[in-house]
């Protein structure tokens, strides 16, 4: 029994060595044969120099325990003490690895293991490796030994005496001895398969590429042929039945658990294709069928076991497709996808911990490196490397990758493939998750050195690598593009014209000489200007590339710069305050609107910083505001035409705000991917746009009656909004459907007043179309009485007789829209007043009114629709576009108004919940009408901020068509589904359209 004061000291020496349970650790050390690591402050160092010193003491007493004889033990122990370098690889190993623990201690000899290689023997090959795994028999024996030869390598790993690049190398070498083992038993069980065939075994993925972990699946494809003159359907028969009992004997579990999965599904056709193919097989799928991914994945492929004559036949026939993998049609966009797919599928409460998927992570530098790879090595052999360190270095020595990039890069995956390591080892489970408990997260920390504080280092210096990592695109991309064009210093490596050509090729601009020459203009001599330019570049080439079109993005950014680059605070916008560089680089490439809109007056594009709260930032202003702001105007200026010009002015900025703010929520930023509610969108473009119509004709109607008439107009004025104005519905090219209703002053002759009335409509409509930098508003009146052959503007009066005696159903029908937007607030009371009995019709249309709006709908649809427009994609007439919805919601409204208050709105998605309210209408179908609505407006909306112009179709333009889809929210290569969607939607729209409209 151990003294108190003992007792208490090795307590305290136990502690200051890193144990965290001194009490077990010390019960541990009682016994006798332990005495000698209790007293031997050697020992104590070294079992405190492993990641989890517990662990290791643990792992060793269970050593111990197992020996067969206490003569066994004594060795063991004086082994231990007396020569440091087993006991270092043992202790490390113990301390590191509860499942190699369990291993040595289920066989006890296996210690030995660590002795077989010194220093002047460090890295074992493939040959080395097969001749510790001749032994073995079946598959218990082959794990075994596949376990007795991991331990060294995890010994010379835990020490230091391999770095983490020499350990996965080492790996692969063990697992191409492992196939090759198996194989060979595969072999043996079935002489006579093997005699008929000849089988290759090509390494994929990490094994192929010499950067194996300590737990994956290995990545496999097989290719047969028949041996000699046998038959080529039997030899294939027989070449399966060899690799399908070779992965058996690797994958399957016995008692010694299993090796590691063999994974075959990178083969052609993955799992539905045949495990087995020919060479030829393999080339004719790879020439017509093979996508991008499989040429990617072909990076690392190399023939690891069987016949390796044809496993090297069959990297000379794929080799040269695999370089051409960057000349097909939508290549980076393919490559990109794939990784996006990766980070969507991985689980959200894993994305934070995901070492290897997620944002930061080791697949990021693979994906990057990989990608460079295919689009340079096509004509530079250097790159065609397998391993991702490899690469990275020829990357930065062709100077494709900056070298202090390359730098950085290669430490953060070092490091990151370390921590993958040192998790794997613990368990040898094949997992990519950094643990959540402290304890575990402790060892990890240990294990890399890190002492102090293992868990708060370990957290600090993973989430800094993976910062680094992150911004590998502007890294890997972006930033040598401009070293191309850039001034640098003699003898810095930078990409050739024709490299960096092919680099904005693979990226997706069409036009990559012009792209290099707005470069070499942005970004060339050595001002402030253009330092702070190389600053902000490679972030914005990457949001213009993920745009569907890059070169309008490029181009747009160089003319804004052009346009403000001596102005002080545009530079320091993008590069300090929060999202505008990004929010500028989602405008710039979407269309041609905002763009437009922009480069008139190029001071906007403060309005993407975060705004300060008094008219900054992209949120949507008020009404009231708007009007204040332009009426204010219209007071200081000379005349009418320089008030309406301010006017305009106000205009042209709110509409490229609102524009902006709609790009951004639709494609969102990296922080926050756009998944903005659609519906919501649709109404802030709406009412902004319709809010901004009716200030500008409140700011031009007052500058036109003070131009003429001073202080007050002979008549009262006022304007109703009609049609999508009226509803607080317009879209980027609506026109301003209005009537304009007066009302003579006391003592003022009708004539008198009609004239003034007449002088104001006409004057409000030149000056809104004069000639300018500023977009026009078109005022459309043709909704009045009489159409195109009435008067533009009545008296209220008159108003009163048309619609008393001659007003048609279609007329009540547009004056459901009807509501005042300017002008005299009384005036516009009493037309509502007036046309509410109109619109809204005690009891309810008649049979004949109903029977009249179905034959007009069926009229228009049959006459309107413009010849060769396909019926299933034209917003407005199409099948289940805006008419339908609208006219079905427009006939409840007339039908069911004068009942059902919630009715009497001009809005159209209002009504059709009112409907739905009332019990009118399903929920189910108002949903239906209400997605089809929303979507046809939206797609409209991307027609003019894609185009520059308004349209009802999708464009058939490919860019443009991506564009659209971008905006609709649809990733690269999907606008197949934004029409199929778009058709489907809409279908379902106007089976609910027939069935409540005509009855059918």
């Amino acid at each position: 029994m151990t003294a108190p004061g003992r007792r208490s000291s090795t307590f305290s020496r136990l502690l200051r060595h890193g144990f965290t349970d001194p009490s077990a650790a010390e019960r541990l050390l009682e016994s006798i044969e332990l005495a000698a690591i209790r007293n031997d402050p050697v020992l104590l160092d070294a079992l405190g120099g492993t990641a989890d010193p517990d662990l290791a003491l643990l792992g060793f007493v269970r050593l111990l325990e197992a020996q067969p004889d206490p003569t066994a033990r004594r060795g063991l122990l004086d082994t231990v003490i007396a020569a440091k370098p087993l006991r270092d690889r043992l202790l490390g190993v113990l301390g590191a690895s509860a499942a190699l623990g369990d291993h040595l201690a289920r066989h006890p000899h296996d210690w030995q293991a660590l002795v077989m290689y010194e220093p002047e023997d460090l890295h074992p090959g493939v040959e080395e490796f097969e001749r510790g795994l001749a032994e073995a028999t079946d598959p218990v024996s082959l794990r075994v030994a596949y376990r007795r030869c991991l331990l060294s390598i995890a010994a010379r790993d835990v020490c230091g005496t391999t770095d983490v690049a020499q350990t996965a190398a080492e790996l692969a070498d063990l697992a191409t001895a492992t196939l090759r083992a198996a194989l060979a038993l595969a072999r043996a069980a079935a002489p006579e398969d093997a005699a008929l065939c000849r089988l290759a075994v090509i390494a994929m993925g990490k094994c192929g590429g010499h950067e194996l972990n300590y737990v994956s699946d290995v990545d496999v494809i097989f290719v047969g042929e028949a041996a000699d003159s046998a038959d080529e359907q039997k030899a294939l028969q027989a070449a399966t039945r060899l690799a399908s009992h070779l992965m058996r004997i690797c994958s399957e579990s016995t008692v010694e658990g299993t090796i590691w999965p063999v994974d075959a599904n990178l083969r052609p056709e993955g799992r539905n294709g045949p495990l087995v193919r020919t060479l030829s097989s393999h080339l004719a799928y790879y020439q017509r069928w093979a996508k991008t991914w499989e040429f990617q994945a072909l990076l690392k492929a190399r023939p690891v076991a069987g016949d390796i004559e044809l496993g090297e036949e069959y990297i000379a026939a794929l080799d040269p497709l695999v370089w051409q993998a960057a000349e097909r049609e939508n290549f980076v966009a393919d490559v990109q996808k794939m990784r996006r797919r990766v980070v969507e599928n991985i689980p959200a409460a894993e994305i934070e911990r995901e070492l290897k998927l997620g944002p930061g992570g080791l697949r990021d530098v693979e994906f990057a490196v990989q990608l460079l790879q295919l689009v340079h090595g096509r004509g530079d052999t250097s790159l065609r490397s397998g391993t991702t360190l490899d690469a990275l270095r020829a990357l930065a020595a062709g100077g494709y990758v900056g070298r202090a990039d390359a730098v950085q890069l290669d430490e953060a995956y070092r490091f990151l493939r370390t921590m993958e390591h040192r998790i794997q080892l613990f368990r040898l489970r094949r997992t990519h998750l950094v643990p959540a408990a402290e304890d575990e997260q402790r060892r990890i920390g240990r294990s890399l050195g890190l002492r102090t504080d293992p868990v708060a280092e370990l957290n600090r210096e993973w989430k800094r690598h993976a910062a680094v990592v992150r911004r590998l695109h502007e890294k890997l991309f972006y930033r040598p593009l401009l070293d191309a064009v850039a001034q640098l210093a003699p003898g810095e490596t930078r990409l050739s014209a024709d490299a960096a050509r092919e680099r904005l090729v693979a990226l997706g601009y069409a036009d990559p000489a012009s792209a290099l020459r707005h470069l070499e203009a942005l970004a060339s001599g050595v001002t402030r200007k253009a330092a702070i330019q190389r600053t902000l570049l490679p972030v914005l080439l990457g949001w213009f590339a993920d745009s569907a079109d890059p070169d309008a993005g490029l181009l747009n950014f160089r003319k804004v710069s052009d346009a403000l680059g001596k102005t002080p605070w545009y530079l320091r916008l993008l590069r300090d305050e929060g999202a505008a560089a990004e929010n500028l680089a989602r405008v710039l490439s979407a269309g041609r609107l905002a763009p437009d809109l922009l480069l008139r007056a190029p001071e906007a594009v403060a309005l993407l910083g975060d705004g300060d709260g008094s008219g900054g930032g992209l949120g949507p202003r008020e009404r009231d505001h708007l009007e204040q702001e332009i009426l204010a105007a219209v007071g200081r200026s000379e005349n009418d035409e320089q008030a309406v010009t301010f006017a305009r002015g106000v205009r042209r900025r709110e509409l490229f705000r609102t524009a902006a703010a709609d790009i951004v929520a639709s494609y969102g930023t990296e922080e926050a991917p756009g998944d903005a509610d659609q519906g919501a969108l649709v109404e802030l473009v709406g009412g902004a746009v319709s809010d901004l119509t009716a200030a500008t004709l409140a700011g031009t109607l007052r500058a036109v009656v003070r131009d003429r008439w001073g202080d007050t107009l002979p008549t009262r004025f006022a304007i109703i909004g009609m049609g999508r104005f009226g509803g607080h519905e317009l879209g980027y090219g609506s026109d301003a459907d209005v009537l304009f209703v007066h009302e003579p002053r006391d003592g003022v002759e009708e004539q008198e007043a009609a004239r003034a009335a007449g002088t104001v409509v006409a004057e409000m409509r030149r000056l809104l179309q004069l000639p300018s930098t500023d977009p026009p508003l078109l005022i459309d009146a043709d909704l009045r009485p009489e159409g195109k052959s009435g008067p533009l503007v009545r008296t209220l009066t008159s108003y009163e007789a048309y619609y008393r005696r001659w007003s048609l159903v279609w007329e009540s029908q547009a004056l459901l829209r009807a509501e005042p937007v300017a002008g005299d607030e009384d005036l516009g009371r009493r037309f509502i007043e007036l046309v509410d009995p109109l619109r809204y019709p005690a009891e309810g249309l008649g049979d004949d009114a109903v029977r009249e709006i179905r034959r007009l709908k069926a009229r228009m649809e049959s006459e309107r629709l413009p010849r060769g427009a396909d019926p299933t994609l034209h917003t407005k007439l199409g099948r289940g576009g805006l008419s339908d919805v609208e006219w079905t919601v427009q006939l409840l409204q007339l039908r069911h108004g004068w009942a059902e208050p919630g009715l009497r709105t001009t809005r159209t998605r209002r009504a059709l919940a009112a409907a739905c309210a009332a019990g009118l209408i399903s929920g189910e179908d108002a949903a239906t009408l209400d997605e089809a609505w929303v979507l046809a407006t939206r797609v409209r909306n991307a027609v003019m901020l894609v185009r520059g112009r308004a349209g009802d179709m999708f464009p058939s333009g490919g860019r443009e068509l991506a564009a659209i889809g971008r905006y609709l929210g649809y990733g690269p290569g999907h606008v197949g589904d934004m029409l199929d969607d778009y058709r489907r939607t809409t279908r379902r729209a106007r089976s609910v359209m027939e069935e409540l409209f005509y009855g059918t």
